[in-house]
């Protein structure tokens, strides 16, 4: 019968192949959920694929210029809005992209962000990091637009109460390698290490490449040659 990998087997396979970390050894047995989320966390920040891509629906409120990212957010991979397509006002909802731009390019392009465009000519056209958890949106929205915004994220870490992500769904080998990796410096067995980075490292190249197989920069597609 086929096996899947949840957090309770995934922290039994490292005690199996550890060695250590059964419930006598409870240093170890401890220490092995922090290294489980380490681990998630580490591929989270290397990998970037369509599994760790989320899309968010929200709304760009009217004189706000400054917005929270969401909980878990790596990267941005686009951001657009809704309007009345100008081209036919019945379709409803026309997109239109927002663009990434520098900070200082945002502020220099619009210096002033109480100021807004009551003849709607200047509509949202860039955004900008204003720190790790929130975005800066440029001009200021005038009135209130549909948002959608699509980013990478850390998927739900794993514990107790939360057996299963995308990591165990679709690379549990990533994920035990990465572990693995994770736990040799733990225990002062450095003498693995080169073992499971092999390991590590040949399960990430193969999930990025599966990847890129299918989407080369989110706008073309790459096909062998």
């Amino acid at each position: 019968m086929p096996t899947s990998m949840t957090f309770t087997s995934l922290t039994q396979d490292m005690q199996s192949y550890l060695e250590r970390g059964t419930p006598l050894d409870t240093q170890v047995a401890n220490q092995i959920p922090r290294l489980i989320n380490l681990a998630e966390r580490a591929i989270a920040t290397a990998l970037k694929v369509q599994g760790f891509l989320t899309p968010v629906i929200s709304t760009l409120v009217a004189g706000t210029s400054v917005y929270q990212k969401p909980n878990g957010w790596r990267q941005t991979v686009s951001m657009n809005y809704g309007v009345t397509s100008v081209a036919d006002p019945l379709q409803q909802n026309y997109r239109l992209p927002i663009l990434p731009r520098s900070y200082e390019y945002c502020r220099s392009y619009w210096p002033d962000s109480a100021v807004q465009d009551a003849n709607l000519i200047k509509v949202p056209k860039f955004y900008a990091d204003y720190d790790y958890n929130h975005w800066l949106i440029v001009p200021t929205p005038a009135i209130n637009y549909p948002w959608e915004v699509n980013y990478y994220t850390q998927p739900p870490l794993l514990d107790n109460s939360n057996q299963t992500n995308w990591l165990t769904d679709f690379a549990p080998n990533l994920l035990l390698y990465r572990a693995l990796l994770e736990a040799t410096p733990y225990l002062k067995n450095d003498e693995r290490i080169p073992t499971w980075e092999k390991l590590y490292q040949e399960q990430l190249a193969t999930i990025d490449q599966q990847d890129l197989q299918k989407v080369a920069d989110r706008e073309a597609v790459r096909n062998k040659a």
